[in-house]
């Protein structure tokens, strides 16, 4: 079937306009309360009678709750001017939507306990979610609570410029399916979540409770025993650039804040406790020499709405967990993804669409850095030398976690610097497109150029070329049944491969790829939070010259993770040492995510049964020991942990399982976005041809005092023999997006449905009242 969009030339198309997607705050109607309680049946198991006790508690509770809830936020927002909240809320702040959001998952968790709670006193037994709300009443639940009310695809249709330009939250990019990969929804389940009480308590809430026969050994064990290194091996091939993309784009992708309800209301710090308690899910640990236990605080993760009900009865009331940015490969990291971000981010008061820079400090070639935080004075680290008063604040982006590395934020730069430059030529070459189309028309190219970089250049390296065929092979065009939202096991586990290749030392180097004269090689944990680096250390160059002439590091059974990360991470004057082993192991249990053996037989590979089967996996026989001797049962080994100790597949960075469940994801990254950059419509032929020279290292040059580079940025050259100057690097002829001024003629644009493909020209124009060409054809592929 064939879809024909007319439109005049002379239209301009403006920008998206902001979508009502966000919760209203505050409590609902209390004519709302009045009414509800009539629909809430609470069933016995002989009579099938109202239980009106239990239908006035929730009455009177709702408001208890509601209340609860806001002051425990109000508490924890105080709590983060401490020094002791500073690492927990800079690291996961998220802006008022997702805040509110979050909140009222928060209030239906707590309504929903309630009711459990009373139910329990009067049937005396404990009763699951479905024996106490039929389906029909969860939405109003929901509702009532304070959940955003389920998006009609009719919205989608009403907008047109969605016809032009994705929504910044990812809003409408399904038309039938509005919220598939938009901000501020749950990560997708795979495989159904594996609580402990099949509800809401994580693997290891319940302290002694056996699982296949045996207790889940403490994720601080296995992160020494098994997974903490004081060495790293390096390898030649791969830069150490590719191992800073994948958490760039892993930004891009995904984001899920920790709990916004600090406990105060049942009189716990989750900062000061060594109890279950929710939100609080500390990590336990054991002092063997002296015998003293104590505890590294965690917080649980942010739940979501209840919004699918679409899933299986029995896993309606399982917490899921928010993603509170795009699922979409689509530079939200540069842009946001929300409008009030994405206006934070703009310099409204230039004609050519540019993104805002820094009032304050420019490089010594007068080339811009990114905007400081609003809020002064910011959580990042000082330079010790500088005069008193004298700061660098925190650095403002598309993703706030913008300043937790060097690394983050010259990766940061680099794209700020490419929207301006190539809004700045866009603008020269159609000087008749408003501002807003030159913003929009360069945010489309930037999206492009990160899933080129992502998707041709980083993805089969990580994967391997045989996994990609496999699993993702040749794009046929965009595919409306595919829900692209990102997965709790690839945001939580998989994708978390790269935690083992964190290389310990940030080398920067001169022009001549050596060690730079005046600034040292820095260990990892002096890099956190330190912005002032980049201002007074040479800008940008030294640290990308130190990526791009340093060897990635590699992954070895027997060296995982370097100390860097499982003792000195993120530290801001915290009596905490954190782990990152520990944090992923914790997080994966947060998520009640399925074991290791059944995400193997998830991607169709054979159950581990037996030492040897799980030799024939892993060669290292001492690395199979220790896990066989920690978690005693194979089905009980976490999956990151699994996933992460297989041995590597030909040419790539996984094993079988993470490159499966990658692998994966991409594909469903890439099919469900309508905007796609080889998507029918999304750019002209010759635009694509364009888009198609792109490389990161021709970003590097276009951005940067960078003149020599590697052909590809991901793999690893010694200076001067594997590097080229910029000048022979293939570079994007902009005149592909030259347009002619207003003519008025008409232009009709033909995209086919997915499963076919396009015969003749995509794009007719009517002159003189004839047709340029004959229509063309849909046929089958």
């Amino acid at each position: 079937m064939l879809t024909v969009k007319v439109h005049s030339r002379s239209r301009v198309p403006g920008p998206p306009r902001a979508f009502p997607n966000q919760p209203r705050a505050g409590a609902p109607p209390q004519s709302k309360l009045d009414t509800y309680p009539r629909s809430l049946l609470i069933k016995s198991e002989n009579d099938k009678r109202v239980t009106s006790i239990v239908q006035e508690l929730f009455n009177s509770s709702h408001q208890e709750n509601l209340q609860m809830v806001d002051n425990a936020m109000l508490h924890t927002k105080r709590s983060k001017t401490s020094s002791l909240m500073a690492i927990f809320s800079f690291l996961r702040q998220v802006e008022p939507g997702a805040l509110v959001i979050s909140q009222a998952a928060e209030v239906f968790e707590k309504n929903l306990q309630t009711l459990k709670d009373n139910a329990k006193w009067r049937h005396k037994r404990d009763l699951a979610g479905l024996e106490l709300l039929p389906l029909e009443d969860v939405e109003l639940m929901a509702d009532l609570s304070g959940c955003p009310p389920p998006t009609h695809p009719a919205i989608c249709l009403q907008q047109s410029p969605l016809d032009n330009y994705r929504s910044i939250s990812g809003l409408c990019n399904n038309r039938h399916n509005p919220t598939w990969g938009a901000a501020n929804t749950a990560l997708v389940r795979w495989l159904p979540a594996q609580y402990e009480d099949g509800e809401k308590q994580p693997k290891g809430w319940n302290l002694g409770r056996l699982h296949n026969g045996f207790p889940l050994p403490l994720v601080e064990a296995v992160s020494k025993k098994i997974i903490k290194s004081s060495l790293k091996w390096k390898e030649d091939v791969y830069s150490q650039l590719m191992i800073e993309w994948g958490q760039f784009i892993d930004h891009d992708i995904t984001f899920t804040p920790q709990s916004t309800r600090d406990a105060a209301d049942l009189g716990i710090d989750c900062l000061n406790t060594c109890q279950n308690v929710h939100p609080c899910f500390p990590i336990q640990s054991h002092d063997l020499q002296s015998a003293a236990k104590s505890c590294m605080p965690f917080f649980r993760s942010s739940p979501a709405c209840i919004g699918n009900f679409g899933l299986a009865k029995k896993h309606v009331f399982q917490r899921q967990q928010l993603n509170i940015i795009t699922s979409f490969i689509d530079a939200s990291v540069v842009y946001g993804h929300t409008p009030e971000l994405q206006s934070l981010l703009r310099n409204f008061s230039s004609l050519s669409g540019r993104l805002a820079i820094n009032n304050s400090f420019k490089d010594g070639e007068d080339r811009s850095y990114l905007p400081s935080v609003d809020a002064t004075p910011s959580a990042c680290f000082q330079d010790p030398r500088a005069p008193q008063g004298e700061r660098v604040e925190c650095f403002a982006a598309g993703d706030n976690r913008v300043n937790e590395g060097l690394s983050l934020i010259v990766l940061h730069t680099l794209w700020l610097r490419e929207h301006n430059r190539v809004a700045g030529a866009l603008k020269v070459l159609n000087s008749h497109w408003s501002k807003e189309t030159v913003y929009q028309e360069t945010r489309k190219i930037i999206g492009a150029l990160h899933q080129i970089i992502t998707m041709r250049d980083y993805i089969p390296k990580i994967i391997g070329q045989d996994s990609f065929d496999r699993y993702i092979g040749p794009y046929i065009g965009y595919d409306p049944t595919v829900n692209p939202s990102a997965s709790n096991v690839f945001a939580t586990a998989a994708f978390r491969f790269g935690h083992a290749t964190i290389s310990t030392v940030v080398r920067r180097l001169n022009e001549s790829f050596q060690t730079h004269e005046h600034l040292p090689p820095l260990r990892l944990h002096h890099t956190f939070f330190s912005p002032w680096r980049i201002v007074k250390e040479g800008g940008i160059e030294p640290v990308l010259r130190g990526l791009m002439g340093t060897a990635a590091t590699s992954v070895s059974t027997d060296k995982l993770m370097s100390e860097e990360v499982t003792e000195k991470l993120a530290v801001l004057n915290t009596p905490w040492k954190l782990d990152l082993a520990a944090l992923n192991l914790q997080r994966g249990r947060d998520h009640a995510l399925a074991g290791y053996n059944d995400w193997r037989e998830f991607c169709g590979l054979k159950r581990l049964k037996a030492k040897e089967d799980f030799q024939d996996v892993v060669k290292d026989k001492i690395i199979v020991n220790k896990i066989l001797k920690m978690y005693k049962h194979p089905d009980n080994i976490d999956v990151w942990l699994g996933g992460l100790v297989e041995d590597l597949l030909k040419d790539s960075r996984n094993g079988p399982l993470f490159s499966c469940l990658i692998a994966k994801q991409m594909k469903l990254l890439r099919d469900g976005d309508r905007f796609w950059w080889e998507a029918q419509g999304t750019f002209t032929k010759h635009q694509i041809t364009e888009l198609s020279k792109s490389s990161l290292s021709r970003i590097i040059c276009d951005n940067s005092e960078v003149t020599e580079v590697p052909l590809d940025a991901f793999k690893y050259g010694k200076y001067p023999d594997d590097l080229l100057p910029c000048s022979l690097i293939p570079n994007i002829s902009l005149e592909a997006w030259r347009e002619k001024k207003n003519t008025g003629k008409l232009v009709a644009h033909y995209i086919c449905y997915h499963g076919f493909r396009l015969k003749g020209t995509e794009k007719l124009e009517c002159n003189e009242n004839r047709w340029s060409d004959p229509p063309p054809e849909c046929i089958g592929r």
